[in-house]
């Protein structure tokens, strides 16, 4: 059995939850932006499943690989409550609700 780590895992939902607070920043600022979709990272559990047996490091001088940084997250296309004219997909409301389910995971 592997072991789990408590503050591994939390640590490791703070950078989710900010590469969250990213992507839901990036919405909202793209708002009025033609032809935006809106993105949104895949959810924590998914992300987790696929993190949980991580290399360590022997050295300070090896060269390490965080699997939680923004870069490295899967960001799929948002499931949009409408498109406008111009092709955008980002709805403020959406986004709203989302930035609060970011807000209340930190809590």
């Amino acid at each position: 059995m592997e072991a789990v780590y408590l503050f591994d895992l939390a640590s490791q939902q703070s950078r989710w939850l900010a590469a969250r607070h990213v992507a839901v920043s990036a919405n909202i600022a793209n708002a009025n932006t033609p032809g935006y979709k809106a993105v949104d990272v895949l959810p924590f559990e998914a992300v987790f499943n696929h993190t949980a047996a991580a290399l360590t490091a022997t050295s300070p001088l090896h060269i390490g690989f965080d699997p939680m940084t923004r870069d490295a997250l899967p960001v799929r296309d948002a499931t949009p409550w409408e498109v406008t004219h111009s092709g955008n997909s980002v709805t403020l409301e959406q986004e709203l609700l989302r930035s609060g389910e970011v807000t209340a995971a930190y809590s």
